[in-house]
């Protein structure tokens, strides 16, 4: 077996080693999801490496490679491995592996997130050297089950779409900056596949929403401190969930520590269903 790039490797290969390495997963992508997810996180196949048993994909890391909060970072966009070839080591070889490479491209930090119930991959992590950033909730309630009232927020308001880019004011909005896959870049990677839409008093933008209808994924939500409890958050979120073509939403990477977040999903009917670490390891 060696270990080699993916930057020869037709996306059908990756797709099929992909599959395999997740059939027990709960959760499956097709061959369109995949490549949607691929890109919006930045992989780079050149940066990207995968153990080979003859021409055989057994283990693989993609990985995106991008700038996090202005530092040149790598990203583990997806690391796998077949399920005959588990328990040898295979993903950590991949990762000393690509260390050389990345460093030598100019990454200067490697981010990923792992399940914080997956004790054993949280280990290995720890012994290579990451540590731990933030904790985050994840969330994916059925569309059934969400509060869909909405408090009436008065004829002063405006709701209509955005291009976030032209809007300096969005960063002040936050209370927690967006995890890799919910940032501005990974929006901005693939625009056609996200509704944004804005409330406006007059010419002002006082709340923002960032939405995939396709997979349901809850991208981005914020309103500016000056203007919460009028109704806002509830309203953006409604247009998210008239739009959705997904049996369920997501909302991925809410930091922890946010109360007001955490309060806000909570107020509609939905709870957190897991927990995972930010882990960051200095290159």
């Amino acid at each position: 077996m060696e270990i080699k790039s993916l930057s020869n490797i037709n996306f059908d290969e990756l797709f099929g080693a992909f599959e395999q390495a997740f059939a027990d997963y709960e959760i499956q992508l097709n061959k369109a999801e995949l490549m949607t997810m691929l890109k919006r996180r930045g992989f780079n196949p050149e940066l990207s490496f995968a153990v080979f048993d003859g021409d055989k994909i057994v283990s693989f890391t993609c990985n995106g490679i991008g700038d996090f909060n202005g530092t040149p970072t790598a990203y583990d966009t997806g690391t796998g491995t077949l399920k005959d070839y588990r328990g040898r080591g295979l993903a950590t070889r991949i990762f000393e592996y690509s260390i050389p490479y990345l460093r030598e491209a100019g990454i200067k930090e490697y981010l990923l997130e792992v399940l914080q119930h997956n004790t054993g991959a949280v280990s290995v992590y720890r012994k290579l050297g990451f540590e731990v950033t933030r904790e985050f909730y994840y969330f994916r309630p059925e569309n059934e089950r969400i509060n869909r009232d909405v408090k009436a927020i008065g004829l002063s308001y405006s709701l209509r779409a955005i291009d976030m880019n032209e809007y300096e004011s969005i960063p002040g909005f936050w209370d927690f900056k967006p995890s890799w896959q919910n940032s501005s870049d990974a929006i901005n990677r693939v625009p056609e596949d996200f509704i944004c839409q804005g409330v406006f008093t007059g010419d002002r933008l006082v709340g923002y929403g960032v939405f995939e209808p396709m997979s349901g994924d809850v991208t981005q939500i914020a309103v500016d401190k000056q203007y919460r409890r009028k109704g806002i958050g509830s309203l953006l979120f409604q247009k998210m969930l008239e739009s959705n073509k997904y049996s369920s939403v997501k909302i991925v990477n809410t930091d922890v520590a946010c109360d007001s977040m955490t309060a806000f999903l909570k107020s509609r009917n939905i709870e957190p269903t897991g927990k995972q670490f930010e882990m960051i390891k200095k290159l």
